[in-house]
């Protein structure tokens, strides 16, 4: 059986593809643009954009292959490669952030409570405690006296779930 009678798993004929793997030119990943390996660090062209300047204009990469940007050669050590490249994206190929769901707003909600919540008292912080460090927040573990307006009280808290 050849290739070009070998069926995909739709059940049409294959196509002959010069790509080895199968799929079709169209699906392969952007060429690398050779004049943005030449740019050095914070001097990418006009129309590109990291993953955190995408989302601080409230888009998103939206599956786009990035674009590699490389420093320069260093000055003090050129035989080094560069180990930190930097993926860019084309903000007129960016979609819009989709809305966060409930489901996710709860999600995130457990998983921050988890980091602000002191597992001895039970108090949940506006800010998240030291649980690495010290398992507990700063009042249980040298008895320095939380200010009251830092934190949810316990009773409070059921109070707000309960709601």
């Amino acid at each position: 059986m050849s290739h070009a009678e070998k069926r995909n798993p739709s059940g049409t004929p294959a196509q002959n593809h010069p790509t080895p793997s199968g799929f079709p030119l169209d699906h392969r990943p952007d060429p690398p643009n050779p004049l943005v390996s030449q740019y050095g660090w914070g001097t990418a062209p006009e129309g590109l954009a990291t993953r955190r300047q995408l989302r601080a204009k409230g888009l998103r990469p939206a599956g786009q292959t990035p674009i590699v940007l490389r420093c320069r050669k260093c000055r003090n050590h050129p035989e080094r490669l560069c180990t930190r490249p930097t993926f860019l994206y084309r903000i007129d190929r960016a979609l819009p952030v989709r809305p966060m769901t409930l489901a996710q707003e709860r999600a995130l909600d457990r998983a921050m409570e988890a980091r602000q919540r002191c597992p001895k008292c039970c108090r949940r912080y506006h800010h998240v405690i030291p649980l690495r460090s010290l398992g507990c927040c700063l009042e249980c573990h040298d008895g320095t006296p939380a200010d009251p307006t830092t934190y949810i009280t316990p009773a409070a808290d059921r109070h707000r779930l309960a709601a």
